[in-house]
């Protein structure tokens, strides 16, 4: 944890939380001006969004209801632009348009990247804003999954303003189909080792047998 994630997420009513269950005194630290800001991507969260195949973000609208969407692609279609910036192209989808309406009217979201297999989960606060395809169609062919079969409406550009890794306690551990295929490719491949060497024993045996018969 940094201060530029304490300094949005811990609000007023989180800190009085915090003093009425104990926790106030061990999360102190992170608003100390001497605590790094965790505002900047580094490689390791550069890596870990560039193996995601999809994330929850959730939007606020004019009314303050929170909405959460997930939103799904190709591993790698949430690109870092740099140390500040995330995007993606927007699918259409079903044509509510509620996350481009929110976004329009308030730019802040925050998004939770989740990995299932190794219980691992990066949150992202930012302020999003939306390129329509018209407007940089460059952006748009840079973030746009090669040959994937979606037809892309708009961009959408996070500006990052903290991030936070959580702790692993609660998170299942869950597989996508083609994360189990590399779980079991090593035991496929042991079953089928197993499998010939069975075989040949099968035929080792046979040929003993031929031989003590032809002898008798």
């Amino acid at each position: 944890m940094a201060r530029a994630f304490a300094e949005i997420a811990f609000t007023p009513s989180v800190l009085a939380a915090q003093a009425v269950n104990g926790s106030r005194s061990a999360y102190a630290r992170l608003l100390q001006p001497e605590t790094g800001r965790g505002d900047r991507l580094g490689e390791i969260e550069a890596a870990f969004i560039s193996l995601r195949d999809g994330f929850y973000q959730a939007s606020v609208s004019e009314t303050g209801w929170p909405y959460v969407q997930f939103r799904g692609g190709p591993c790698g279609f949430l690109k870092v632009l740099d140390a500040t910036r995330i995007a993606y192209a927007d699918y259409r989808g079903n044509r509510q348009y509620l996350s481009a309406g929110n976004i329009a009217s308030d730019g802040r979201v925050a998004l939770i990247l989740m990995d299932y297999p190794n219980r691992r989960r990066l949150k992202i606060w930012g302020r999003a804003s939306l390129v329509e395809a018209a407007q940089d169609p460059g952006l748009l062919t840079r973030l746009m999954p090669r040959e994937y079969p979606a037809r892309p409406e708009r961009a959408v550009v996070i500006d990052v303003e903290a991030f936070d890794w959580n702790c692993p306690a609660h998170i299942p551990e869950r597989f996508t189909l083609e994360e189990l295929e590399t779980v079991i490719a090593p035991v496929r491949e042991e079953m089928e080792t197993l499998r010939a060497e069975n075989d040949r024993l099968k035929r080792e045996v046979a040929r003993l047998s031929s031989d003590v018969e032809g002898c008798g």
